[in-house]
Parts: C-alpha cells; sequence; structure tokens
C-alpha cells in the first residue's frame, strides 16, 4: 500500500511539475514526459512511449491530457490516469485564472508581450526536437510500410492540403491491418 502511495505522489508531482513548468502546449510536454517517465524512472519503454504520444496526438482533446492519461493508466491503472490528469490540468486552471484577472494589464504590456515572443522561439525548438525524436524511432524500427506511411503522410498534408482527421484514419487503417497481419504470421 505503502509503496502504491509513493507512485502516486510521484505520478501526480511529476506530472504537476512538468504542466508548471512547460509553456507551449502538448507537443513541448511530451519530450518532457519521455525524459520523466523513459529515462528517470524507467517505467515506459522507448517504443511505448511513441506508441502512448501516437495515440494521445490522434485522439481528441488537449495532447498534454491525453499523453497524461496514457501514461498514468500504463503506469498504475484508472487510478493512476486520475492522478496525473490533476497535476496535468491543475497548473495551467491556476494560471489561466489568475491572468484572466489581469487580462487587460497582461495585453498591453511590452515585457509580456516580449516574453511571449521569446517563448515561441522555445517552444518551436522544442516541437523540431520531438519531430525529430519521432523520426528517428520511425527509422529505427527497419520497417518500411512505417517510413512509407511517415513520408506519404508529410506529403499529403504539406503539398496536397489532406485534411488531418483523414491521415490519421487512414493511418489507424493501416497500423490495424498490419498488426492483424503480423498475429496471423505469428499463428
Amino acid at each position: 500500500m505503502k509503496q502504491a502511495k509513493g507512485k502516486y505522489r510521484t505520478l501526480f508531482l511529476s506530472t504537476l511539475q512538468l504542466s508548471a513548468c512547460t509553456f507551449g502546449g502538448g507537443f513541448v510536454i511530451i519530450p518532457l514526459m519521455r525524459r520523466k517517465f523513459v529515462e528517470q524512472l524507467h517505467w515506459i519503454d522507448e517504443q511505448e512511449m511513441l506508441d502512448l504520444t501516437a495515440i494521445a496526438q490522434s485522439s481528441p482533446g488537449a495532447i498534454a491530457v491525453n499523453a497524461s492519461i496514457l501514461v498514468g493508466y500504463h503506469a498504475a491503472g484508472i487510478s493512476g490516469a486520475l492522478v496525473t490528469v490533476l497535476g496535468t490540468v491543475l497548473p495551467p486552471l491556476v494560471i489561466i485564472s489568475v491572468i484572466s484577472l489581469f487580462y487587460q494589464a497582461f495585453r498591453d504590456n511590452v515585457f509580456v508581450s516580449m516574453a511571449m515572443n521569446g517563448m515561441l522561439a522555445g517552444v518551436a525548438a522544442v516541437i523540431c526536437d520531438v519531430v525529430i525524436t519521432m523520426i528517428q524511432g520511425v527509422l529505427k524500427s527497419k520497417r518500411v510500410l512505417p517510413v512509407l506511411v511517415m513520408i506519404g503522410s508529410f506529403m499529403a498534408v504539406r503539398f496536397f492540403n489532406v485534411n488531418i482527421i483523414l491521415i490519421i484514419l487512414v493511418c489507424g487503417i493501416l497500423g490495424a491491418l498490419q498488426t492483424d497481419r503480423r498475429g496471423k504470421e505469428a499463428a
């Protein structure tokens, strides 16, 4: 029982800290969650984190919350998911509530505006890091289909303006078919 409480405490405090100190949304919190839960705590392996990230991105809602739910559930079941969601949503809820009280003063402040522009540059760098890390994960798998899907998805969105929802659905179907085929081959 004591060990379970320690795990819940670690989940809550980890997601609370990550959420409180992360600006830029879900794409920024994902590599930090990876560092915490894969590299430091070793609760999730690298491939599982990539899978959880893909699910979090393709599910409706905020990526940070989706990823927290999945990480918490993976680490400690439904209770873990609830704890991580609370840890993830609490800081933005408090911060946004305070900012809304002083919105007019924040909006017109030159220093706040400059700080926000600086944060945008940092967020862009972190998003680039996420993309590079995910690409490396796909390339390390040494399977042809995921690489073709990655390139095809990029081209469809970038050059042909295909709706991202359609891309996600097609990729999900391709993944399900591939998993089904592997299951039949293994049997």
